[in-house]
């Protein structure tokens, strides 16, 4: 990934393709148009992945709830993409096992279960499941509501850590020779309705270029229609909460993941472990607040999510005392008119209006197929360019270490592709150790500030890392360590050190912390 001084000057030269939208769709349209020979430059307004795509629950997954709703055409190309990305990122994208018990008079039932994960392992060309019970149940997970136990199905998903998804996209696409640059705001131009071109407004250095690109696709997710609002398109989006709770594992523990309905409204809800904690979620309600403004769990979701773990997982007795951190996320959902929050389609879409392309919805397992629907709906206007689908990635090379276990080389390789072997090279001693039990190791905080463009603090801990989201001061405890490693590189002085840590601590406290118990409704109304 080039400085962003060095893309910023790349900017005023002639380019095939303009990308604007820095998350897992945006990254993954710049990705396929660069290994194709297009001249492509992406935009991202804040940090790459500071939306969305950063803010998922995780899961690289089918969907089966879209199979209860008929979409079986979603879940199909969903499961088959899984597949394509467990093949080609492990240690980005791993298998996990997935558990759902069930019980008397509730549901699902066996019956429901069984037909419904037949289907589901159909679709991906893998049987994979298979019926337990009440004690095989139990002996997998132990902490499971145990009244009217009857017995579980088991059955295998995946999960990944959505930022560096997107950011080993980018890197991919800038090897192959395409630009990205984030903080850079794009104001579209328009001459007789129709877009003529784009400002892009670097909101971090100064600085304004006016570029013209032959197409343009706008991936900006819950934004969309702000976008195709200045060209004087009609809003067609329903934007929608996702509420997550990250909770120290050693209070919930799983060694797999539980999916079960929740009692207050049926909709699913998942308990599973992720990077040495265990994250529940998510809730799914319309979001009414204004989009600029970084969204932040309500106290009645916090409620909700504690509800739901009491429910199924009664005996740990869990608080909302217990979260280590919370995070909220806005799906781009198209409106279609319907009621129900959760029964809204997951369906992308791409509209080509007055010289923009839009891509937006869909889901996080499908950001493959949706790029190359956009580039599709964009070739008109680009050179001619292959549209065969190709693998996802290149499978990595294991990095060579004798201080790292096969976990830890895995996990670089997939996180880092070609790189992981730089990222090991450029420890320094004790960097290769990993940090409180999260696979994190400090090395990658060296390698994020020298090549991976970050321009704030929350950068470093939110999104190269997920340090600020895996422990309950939001990294504060290793403040001084992160300062010695990447202060130098970054050349930040004294005074702006403390303004990012300031910064930051807001940011964390009005966004990521858990809000105070005497805010939170009690859980047992969601019951």
């Amino acid at each position: 990934m080039l400085a962003r001084e060095a893309a910023w000057r790349r900017l005023h030269e002639p380019h095939d393709l303009l990308v604007i939208g820095g998350g897992v769709t945006g990254a993954a349209v710049l990705w396929e148009a660069a290994r194709r020979g297009l001249r492509a430059v992406l935009v991202e307004r804040g940090d790459f992945a500071s939306g969305t795509s950063s803010r998922s629950s995780k899961l690289v997954h089918g969907g089966l709830r879209y199979l209860k709703e008929g979409k079986i055409g979603l879940t199909r190309e969903s499961v088959r993409e899984r597949q394509e990305l467990l093949r080609d990122a492990p240690g980005l994208v791993d298998s996990i096992p997935f558990l759902m018990p069930h019980y008397r008079k509730r549901k699902p039932g066996r019956a429901t279960l069984a037909a419904g994960l037949a289907i589901y392992d159909i679709l991906a060309g893998s049987w994979q499941h298979r019926a337990v019970g009440r004690e095989e149940a139990l002996a997998l997970v132990p902490s499971l509501d145990t009244d009217e136990l009857e017995g579980a199905h088991c059955y295998l998903d995946a999960t990944t850590d959505d930022a560096r998804l997107v950011l080993r996209l980018i890197h991919e696409a800038c090897l192959a020779g395409a630009t990205a640059i984030n903080y850079v705001e794009a104001l579209v131009t328009a001459h007789d309705g129709a877009m003529s071109g784009a400002l892009l407004r670097d909101r971090a250095g100064g600085g304004e270029v006016e570029l013209h690109a032959k197409a343009t696709i706008a991936a900006t997710g819950a934004f969309a229609d702000q976008l195709r609002g200045a060209l004087g398109a009609a809003p067609r989006l329903r934007p929608l909460r996702g509420s997550h709770l990250i909770l120290p594992d050693w209070r919930l523990p799983l060694a797999q993941s539980v999916a079960f309905e929740h009692p207050h409204d049926g909709r699913p809800v998942f308990a599973y472990p992720w990077q040495g904690r265990t994250l529940v979620g998510t809730t799914d309600l319309d979001h009414h607040r204004n989009l600029d403004d970084e969204p932040a769990i309500t106290p009645a979701e916090v409620a909700y999510l504690v509800a739901a773990v009491r429910y199924q997982f009664p005996s740990p007795r869990i608080d909302s005392t217990d979260t280590i951190a919370t995070y909220a996320g806005v799906r781009p959902v198209i409106d279609a008119g319907t009621g129900n929050p959760s029964s809204a389609s997951r369906d992308h879409a791409v509209w080509n209006e007055r010289g923009l392309v839009t891509i937006t919805g869909g889901k996080l397992t499908t950001f493959r197929p949706m790029a190359m629907d956009a580039l599709a709906a964009a070739a008109p206007q680009l050179p001619e360019f292959d549209r065969r689908l190709r693998p996802v990635f290149s499978r990595a090379p294991l990095p060579e270490s004798p201080r790292l276990d096969e976990t830890a080389r895995r996990r670089l390789a997939g996180r880092y592709g070609g790189h992981a072997s730089a990222v090991v090279d450029c420890a320094k001693s004790g960097e290769l150790d990993a940090i409180d039990g999260t696979g994190i190791l400090w090395a990658e905080f060296r390698w994020a500030a020298e090549h991976e463009a970050v321009v704030h603090l929350d950068d470093l801990l939110l999104r190269r890392t997920r340090l600020g989201l895996l422990t309950a001061d939001g990294g504060e405890r290793y403040f001084e360590r992160i300062a010695t490693i990447c202060r130098p590189v970054l050349g930040w002085s004294d005074s702006r050190w403390t303004e990012e840590v300031e910064a930051y601590r807001v940011r964390w406290n009005e966004h990521y912390r858990v809000p105070e118990a005497s805010q939170i409704p009690d859980w047992r109304e969601y019951l």
